[in-house]
């Protein structure tokens, strides 16, 4: 079993209180659980109005697959424009 771990720091520069930042958060975890049926939460910064760390997992028997959903699910965050990327950080655990 190999799980994927993906790590994405964003800014949400529109959002001017904590409301409006979790709309946009939890509208965009909402899409990326629906869409690639991965694991989304969010992870950090929680109190910061224009920050977000969101976590991905997918869980698969190799490890192309997992890299492969971890990849299109950042392109998707990237593409989608609610939010920019910062930075991000990806990981395959082999268990």
């Amino acid at each position: 079993m190999v799980v994927g771990t993906l790590l994405i720091t964003l800014q949400v520069p529109d959002s001017g209180s904590l409301k409006e930042k979790r709309q946009v958060v939890r509208s965009l975890t909402a899409r990326l659980r629906n869409t690639f049926n991965v694991a989304v939460a969010e992870v950090g910064d929680q109190n910061l109005w224009q920050s977000a760390v969101i976590g991905v997992a997918c869980v698969s028997e190799n490890a192309r697959h997992a890299d492969e959903m971890c990849q299109k699910a950042l392109r998707f965050v990237e593409d989608e424009g609610s939010a920019l990327v910062l930075r991000t950080r990806f990981e395959l655990l082999h268990v």
